[in-house]
């Protein structure tokens, strides 16, 4: 199938948006939220395998304020992040002080610039409220503006922080229809009876510090009859879909991306 891919600008920001060349439009559309490490070719990839199923997709770039991202979070100096964590061993890549003194080892600037580059990338879940604003405009965008996707359904996958944003969107959005989370934190549980439509999430068994959060999401979606199903994989880490990344599992990536057309061909 052939897949139309580019680069277009809502408002002041900007993402990247796939759509079937020859489909007929308007289309609903899936917003696709990336991982800490932005939107990259690996976010870019999955946001055309969407196209490719036969929605339009949109990948906001969160870290384009203005359509500019600041030097820290250049394309460049996160991939200098990204081959920096590929050395080291998984256990310290969420140990602060570990990951520190493995970047008190590199040359002084190297080193400089990867710690600044890791401070605007791993601020803790309260940025994360920022970026929902941004989020909303894309939707207003898909919604009223774009005319591939105007007066159609919306929903939204994340992966990873973009997991855990993709469920605080359904929290803060009503025009949302569906909302997938794959390995991303649970939002506060007084926000999660906002949710007006279903949720599917996915987890590695062997990501326990996301996993801790199933419970309650669960019972809070119980209790506010929401309509949520979650799948968990043996043997599989976080960042599972990542094809890019150490953790990658395709038994995992198989599954859930089946189950995953199916909720939004029941969805949109």
């Amino acid at each position: 199938m052939a897949i139309k891919g580019e680069w277009i600008n809502f408002g002041d920001h900007k993402g990247y948006f796939a759509i079937p060349e020859k489909a007929e439009t308007p289309i609903s559309c899936i917003i696709v939220i990336q991982e800490a490490w932005g939107v990259n070719e690996h976010i870019e990839d999955v946001t055309r395998r969407f196209a490719a199923a036969g929605y339009a997709a949109l990948a906001p770039d969160l870290y384009a304020v203005g359509g500019t991202r600041p030097a820290a979070l250049s394309e460049q100096r996160i991939e200098k992040a990204i081959q920096f964590m590929r050395k080291i061993p998984s256990a310290v890549w969420v140990d602060t002080a570990a990951r520190a003194a493995e970047i008190a080892k590199l040359p002084e600037t190297e080193g400089k610039e990867i710690s600044e580059t890791f401070g605007h990338l791993f601020h803790g879940p309260g940025k994360s409220l920022e970026y929902i604003p941004l989020l909303k405009n894309a939707v207003h965008h898909l919604r009223t503006v774009q005319p591939e996707t105007r007066e159609q359904k919306v929903g939204c996958v994340g992966f990873c922080m973009g997991g855990g944003l993709s469920a605080l969107l359904a929290c803060e959005e009503p025009e949302i229809s569906c909302a997938a989370v794959f390995y991303g934190n649970t939002p506060p549980a007084d926000k999660i009876s906002s949710i007006r439509c279903p949720v599917i999430a996915f987890y590695g068994a062997n990501d326990q510090r996301a996993n801790t959060g199933i419970p309650v999401f669960e019972e809070a979606m119980s209790r506010a009859g929401k309509s949520y199903e979650h799948h968990i994989y043996e043997g599989a880490y976080h960042s599972f879909f990542n094809d890019d990344g150490q953790a990658y599992n395709v038994r995992a990536v198989r599954d859930s991306f089946a189950r995953l057309l199916t909720f939004f061909s029941k969805t949109l």
